[in-house]
C-alpha cells in the first residue's frame, strides 16, 4: 500500500468507545511498524546476536521494565552469564496501563504478572532492595544486610513519588476529600491504588457536576517526572468524561513548567485541545507547595522573573521572584515531585537530576563499570517505558564492549515517546529525541491526535510489552 493511501486511511475517524480487540489488532496491523512487530511474535528474537564469552559478575539493581529488558538481553547474549538481580517485587506492574485503569477501561489485575515469568532460573534473584551503594569497593548492601559484590552494575531503580515534599499531604489522603493521583502505586507489591482511586474520583466528580459546577485542579511539579504527559492526560480524559455526560467543571491546570509541551507544534495542538473543552485555565510556572486537606485549599508557588531598575544608578536587570497563590478547590489531581530512591540519594552516583551517566553511552561518568537505564538516569530526556526500550540495546552493547576491553560504539539518541491522551479514543503520539521530533511514521503529522494511536496504545502496546519488550526481543 502506498504511503499516501496509508496517510488518508489514518485520517478516518473511529467512534468513541472501545472497539473489539480483534478488530483493533487487525486495523493496527496495517501500520508498517506494527506489522513488523506482530511478525516477530512467536518467531524468535528480532535482535539475536551470537553469544559472547565474557567474564565478570553483573549486578542489576531494580525489577522494573528497564531492569528486565537488559536482564533478558544479557542472559541471551553472554554464553555463560553470571548475573544477579536485586528486586523486591514478585509482581510486575504494567505501568502504562494505569491511565486506562484511571479512565475505567482496565482493571488493576489486568496490569499484573509474576516477575518470575521474566527472570530466568539461572539468574540469582535477591528479593530485597539496595540500602546503600559502595561503588569504590564494587559492592552494595541490601536492607536485609546482605553484601553483594559485583564487577559491573546496571542501575535500574526508577524514581519514587515524593508526596512528602507537599506540606500537609500524606499518601493516605489520596482517595479522600476530593484528592487523587494516578501516580500513587506500590511497585514492590505490584499494585496501583492511585489508578483505581482516580476512577472513583472521576465518578465522584461526575456526580458533583450534576449538582453544581465544581472547581477542579490538576498539578504538575517543576522537576522531571516519569511520563511527563501524565498530568495532562488526566485533565483531558476527566474533562471528556464529563463532556460525554453533558456536564462540565471549572478546570485549572497548574504546572511548574513554562509551556504545555517543549515541541512547538505539540504545544500549539495541546492549546487547541484545551480550547475544545469548556473553560480550562492553565497557570504556568506554578508548583504545589502545600495543601490543606480539610479546608480544600492548595498553595502554589509562582516563580517568575521581571526586569528591575536600580533606584540609585538606573541599571536594569532581571531578578527572580516567587509569590504564594492560595486556591480553593472541590477536586484535585496531584502529581508529586519524584526523586531517585533514598539509597541513591545518599550515594555519590548522582548529578543534579539523577544517575550521573553520559547521555549517549549511558555509562556512568565517574565509574566506568556502572551503567544506567530508565527513569533514574540524569539525562535531559527519557522517563518512559518506550525510552527504556531504546536504551536497553545501548546499555547491553556498551557493557559487553567494556567487558571485552573494546571501544563503546552504541549510542542513545534521547528517544522518548509520550502518548498524550487528548480524549477518549484519541492520542497525540509525541515522539522526539535530543535533536527534536522523531516520529516513527514520518509522513504523518506527528502533532495530530489520532484514534489509530489510541487503539495501538490500548491494545497492541500491552502485547508488545509482555511478549517482546520485557524479553528483550524488541
Amino acid at each position: 500500500m502506498k504511503n499516501e493511501n496509508l496517510s488518508e486511511l489514518f485520517k478516518v475517524s473511529a467512534p468513541k468507545g472501545a472497539m473489539s480487540r480483534r478488530k483493533a489488532l487487525k486495523l493496527i496491523g496495517i501500520s508498517p511498524v506494527a506489522a513488523t512487530v506482530l511478525a516477530s511474535v512467536g518467531s524468535g528474537s528480532v535482535t539475536d546476536a551470537q553469544a559472547v564469552d565474557v567474564k565478570g559478575k553483573i549486578l542489576i539493581v531494580g525489577g522494573g521494565s528497564g531492569a528486565l529488558m537488559v536482564l533478558s538481553r544479557l542472559n541471551r547474549q553472554i554464553s555463560n552469564p553470571d548475573i544477579t538481580i536485586i528486586a523486591p517485587n514478585e509482581t510486575h506492574l504494567y505501568q502504562p496501563g494505569q491511565v486506562f485503569v484511571a479512565a475505567g477501561l482496565m482493571k488493576q489485575e489486568d496490569l499484573q504478572k509474576p516477575n518470575k515469568d521474566f527472570i530466568a532460573s539461572n539468574v540469582n534473584w535477591i528479593k530485597d532492595e539496595v540500602a546503600s551503594f559502595d561503588p569504590e569497593n564494587k559492592k552494595v548492601t541490601t536492607r536485609g544486610g546482605q553484601v553483594v559484590a559485583y564487577d559491573f552494575m546496571i542501575v535500574a531503580t526508577g524514581v519514587v513519588n515524593r508526596f512528602d515534599k507537599i506540606k500537609g499531604l500524606k499518601e493516605e489522603d489520596i482517595g479522600t476529600n476530593g484528592i487523587t493521583s494516578v501516580y500513587l502505586s506500590d511497585l514492590e507489591k505490584g499494585t496501583s491504588r492511585g489508578a483505581t482511586a482516580t476512577w472513583d474520583w472521576y465518578n465522584d466528580l461526575k456526580a458533583a457536576a450534576k449538582i453544581k459546577r465544581p472547581t477542579v485542579l490538576y498539578t504538575q511539579p517543576d522537576s522531571p517526572i516519569k511520563c511527563g504527559g501524565g498530568p495532562q492526560k488526566m485533565l483531558y480524559l476527566s474533562a471528556d468524561y464529563l463532556k460525554e455526560a453533558g456536564l462540565s467543571a471549572d478546570y485549572h491546570f497548574y504546572t511548574g513548567l513554562k509551556n504545555l509541551f517543549h515541541l512547538p507544534k505539540v504545544d500549539e495542538e495541546l492549546t487547541k485541545v484545551q480550547q475544545s473543552y469548556d473553560k480550562i485555565e492553565t497557570k504556568f510556572s506554578h508548583f504545589l507547595r502545600s495543601i490543606d486537606v480539610k479546608a480544600k485549599e492548595a498553595t502554589f508557588v509562582h516563580a517568575y522573573e521581571k526586569e528591575v531598575i536600580d533606584p540609585d544608578f538606573g541599571d536594569k536587570s532581571m531578578q527572580s521572584f516567587a509569590d504564594e497563590v492560595v486556591v480553593k478547590y472541590d477536586f484535585i489531581h496531584i502529581v508529586p515531585p519524584m526523586t531517585p530512591p533514598d539509597a541513591l540519594m545518599k550515594s555519590n552516583l548522582l548529578n543534579d537530576i539523577g544517575l550521573d551517566v553520559n547521555k549517549n553511552t549511558l555509562q556512568h561518568n565517574k565509574y566506568k563499570n556502572i551503567f544506567g537505564i530508565g527513569d533514574v538516569c540524569g539525562i535531559p530526556m527519557g522517563k518512559t517505558g518506550g525510552t527504556a526500550r531504546h536504551q536497553a540495546p545501548v546499555v547491553v552493547g556498551n557493557l559487553l564492549a567494556v567487558m571485552q576491553g573494546k571501544e563503546l560504539k552504541e549510542n542513545f539518541d534521547g528517544y522518548t515517546v509520550c502518548p498524550l491522551k487528548t480524549q477518549y479514543g484519541k492520542i497525540l503520539m509525541a515522539e522526539f529525541n535530543y535533536e527534536g521530533p522523531k516520529p516513527t511514521i514520518p509522513f504523518l503529522d506527528y502533532w495530530e491526535p489520532r484514534w489509530m494511536w489510541w487503539e495501538f496504545d490500548r491494545y497492541m502496546l500491552e502485547l508488545m510489552y509482555w511478549h517482546l519488550m520485557l524479553r528483550g526481543l524488541f
